[in-house]
């Protein structure tokens, strides 16, 4: 009884295992496969891989960043479930192949010699002739004429009569096995290349990834990979003048060392640039230092030039500052000081603000990039790109929203232009609060006028927003830092609010000049944020635009709102006036006479000043010199896989081309001697029944005769032969072998 139970226990797993390998070998299966697998490409396409999970948070929201991730949908290529399809596409394939190849072997070997005269004659392509002479002089004939068509053949005597079994393009199945198995080829070199190896490497040796900065000399050896490592793609960092010996490979919690075979020495870095200032050019002037044999290599990588060495090749990624020396001067934006303080510091270090600078104590400066060539477009006009961002609304956005903002609104399309060298730089305070700062160097035409662009940010991931201080005659900061100290200042505020009204009353009404006058202090306090009775709401400022908006809001009617709006706009044009003459007079310059270059400064002050209510630093970098340093970033990659994808991409193009250009055909004659002569039977096949095939068949049945020197024995049989019906399946070749 247990034996018995055995046997259908064991019967019962072999059913299950042929159940399970049918399933994995079957078309349907595979085809799931390489559907699931389409879609996951075009996911890792579409979607950037491996970037930062700031950047998907801020793209798709916490709930799906997070939801995203646990899909693995920011690493799709190494991710388990993309090398579980991967596998089983690759057990499909192979099981298929397996399963048919043998027969499909066999059938080419095979010259299918077992037909008999009835067979030949249920063919739907068949001919029949009766020639004279001896059988043999029919078979030399017919054999030479094979032979001269392309056929190989065979020839076989039975019964008293003679086949000759030609073939041709019989290596058509061969193109079916060599598309399969170039299918498994280029799915374990993928495997080859992904992440897989470094995977296993993880588990088996406890290689871990590490997170934080730390000195790369100093990372302990469960974060390092071995010179042996069959497969990597990481990057190198290297400034001009320096080398590296190591690559970071980026992983989702860390970041995993990969020890080099040799060192890359950065001894120049070149960028050319098209006349609009874009870029052309990367190029790296590198030399690389076998560590076995001390051989120094020199080699250029451009883009899409790689160099190759030992099994590595080197590839131009990208490139970045590599520690240039800023020459800098610091402009204080707080007080009635407008002194400037000369600065300086190293693209990647800090530097903490002097002293001498007033509201900057426990301040540092954090530099953090450099770019001697910035083509931008900085003309939009809608106020996002001002420092101020979107301001000004409520009741008062009529009035004042062609005046907010230090840019001139404008209309003009996309205008893209070099404008000159830039200084990224984090100003940190003494809590470790920061906001990053992006200052140009030269003045920048924008709407007709020549501003100095000093873009901020709060979060690293938001655009810059630009205050543009206005350059004077000079091209320099100077006449707008003066102008904002002096506004500060509360005795330059009166003088300058006495001269206008006494500018713009007559004399003989002293009672009217007298509150011009006490008006023009008001509006001029409220515009340099000295007026303590207004509390600012959280996030806005306490003085500009907006500190005149709200006193206009809490003390006059709505009904009187516009008018005293523009009256106020007017008074603080022209007592701007005044305080610019001061300013000028206090810096020892001559007086600026009337025009409209003036006005245009005065304005553009105006809207530079409210604006710096914004831009929430103390100081101003005003960048006015530098030593530039370079470094590139390579990408550094040992992929064996690929040579196994070369291979099997040309055995997928031979096989597909296999497949679709060469056409199997079978041919028979059946040679026996009768009365009236030799009757020759001819009956022709092939796997694939096209139009070609018919004409092809009327052509070999027309030569045949010809060489034969015979008609067709049946005429009837002839047409029926060349005309269209059906097919019914060659009782020779039988039902076709089913291929993927």
């Amino acid at each position: 009884m247990s034996v018995t139970t055995s046997g259908l226990q064991s019967k019962s797993r072999q059913r299950v295992a042929r159940e399970v390998i049918e399933v994995l070998s079957s078309m349907r299966f595979a085809i799931a496969m390489l559907v699931i697998l389409a879609i996951a490409s075009i996911i890792g396409t579409v979607l950037t891989q491996d970037d930062p999970y700031p950047n998907y948070v801020n793209q798709f929201g916490p709930f799906w960043a997070d939801i995203f991730r646990s899909l693995s949908l920011y690493t799709v290529y190494s991710a388990w479930w993309f090398m579980l399809i991967l596998g089983f596409l690759i057990t499909s394939v192979s099981l298929c192949v397996i399963r048919n190849a043998p027969k499909m072997i066999a059938d080419t070997k095979s010259w299918k010699d077992k037909v008999r005269e009835a067979s030949l004659r249920a063919f739907h392509h068949k001919g029949e002739f009766v020639v004279e002479g001896t059988r043999a002089q029919a078979t030399a004939t017919l054999s030479h004429l094979s032979r001269k068509l392309g056929y190989q053949f065979v020839t076989r005597e039975s019964d008293g009569a003679t086949l000759i079994a030609a073939k041709r393009g019989a290596l058509t199945k061969l193109g079916y096995i060599s598309a399969h198995l170039a299918i498994v080829i280029i799915c374990i070199g993928g495997l080859l290349d992904s992440n897989l190896p470094i995977k296993l490497q993880m588990w088996l040796f406890d290689k871990s990834p590490i997170s934080g900065n730390s000195v790369i000399n100093d990372i302990p050896p469960e974060h390092r990979l071995s010179q042996s490592n069959p497969t990597f793609r990481g990057y190198a960092w290297v400034p001009e003048g320096q080398h590296v010996s190591t690559a970071i490979l980026n992983q989702p919690n860390g970041s995993l060392i990969q020890d080099l075979p040799f060192s890359i020495q950065l001894d120049k870095f070149i960028v050319d640039y098209y006349s609009t200032g874009m870029p052309k050019l990367f190029a790296s002037d590198i030399v690389v230092i076998d560590h076995k044999t001390g051989q120094r290599v020199p080699a250029r990588v451009e883009v899409n030039k790689p160099f190759e060495y030992d099994g590595v090749s080197i590839y131009q990624s990208s490139f970045q500052d590599g520690g240039s020396e800023m020459k800098m001067t610091a402009y204080p934006m707080t007080g009635n000081s407008a002194k400037p303080v000369p600065f300086g510091g190293t693209i990647g270090n800090s530097t903490p603000l002097t002293s001498a600078i007033p509201g900057t104590d426990g301040q540092t400066i954090e530099f953090a990039d450099f770019r001697a060539i910035n083509v931008e477009n900085i003309t939009n006009g809608n106020g996002q790109t001002d420092a101020r961002g979107v301001a000004a609304h409520e009741t008062l956005k009529q009035a004042f929203d062609e005046r907010l903002g230090s840019g001139a609104k404008s209309s003009k399309p996309l205008d893209l232009h070099n404008v000159g060298p830039s200084v990224q730089y984090k100003v940190r305070d003494k809590d470790g609060q920061a906001r990053e700062y992006n200052n140009y160097m030269l003045p920048v035409e924008v709407g007709g006028e020549r501003v100095f662009l000093a873009g901020v940010r709060i979060n690293p991931d938001d655009p810059f927003r630009y205050l543009r201080i206005p350059a004077d005659e000079g091209g320099t900061v100077k006449d707008w830092m003066n102008l904002r100290a002096a506004l500060e200042n509360p005795a330059t505020r009166a003088e300058a609010a006495h001269r206008f009204a006494q500018r713009s009353v007559p004399s003989s009404n002293q009672e009217l000049q007298q509150h011009l006058e006490e008006s023009a202090v008001r509006v001029l306090t409220l515009f340099a944020g000295a007026d303590s009775s207004l509390a600012p709401q959280p996030g806005q400022p306490v003085g500009g635009f907006q500190a005149i908006a709200t006193f206009i809001d809490h003390s006059v009617p709505k009904a009187e709102q516009e008018k005293a709006a523009g009256l106020l706009l007017r008074m603080l044009e022209g007592a701007m006036w005044d305080v610019w003459q001061l300013s000028r007079a206090q810096a020892g310059e001559t007086p600026a006479q009337p025009s409209d270059a003036a006005s245009r400064f005065i304005q553009n002050s105006i809207n530079a000043i409210s604006d710096s209510f914004f831009y929430g630093s103390p100081v101003y970098l005003q960048l006015d010199g530098f030593k530039q340093v370079q470094a590139s970033v390579f990408q550094l990659t040992r992929a064996p896989g690929k040579k196994v994808v070369y291979l099997g991409s040309l055995l997928l193009v031979l096989g597909i081309f296999s497949m679709f250009y060469v056409r199997e055909r079978r041919l028979w004659f059946w040679l026996k001697d009768t009365d009236r002569g030799v009757n020759v039977v001819m009956a022709m096949s092939s796997a694939r029944k096209t139009f070609d095939f018919d004409k092809e068949f009327r052509e070999t049945r027309d030569a045949v005769g010809t060489a034969l020197n015979a008609k067709l024995a049946d005429e009837s049989a002839a047409s029926a032969a060349s005309g269209g019906g059906s097919h019914p399946a060659d009782p020779a070749t039988g039902p076709q072998d089913s291929t993927r």
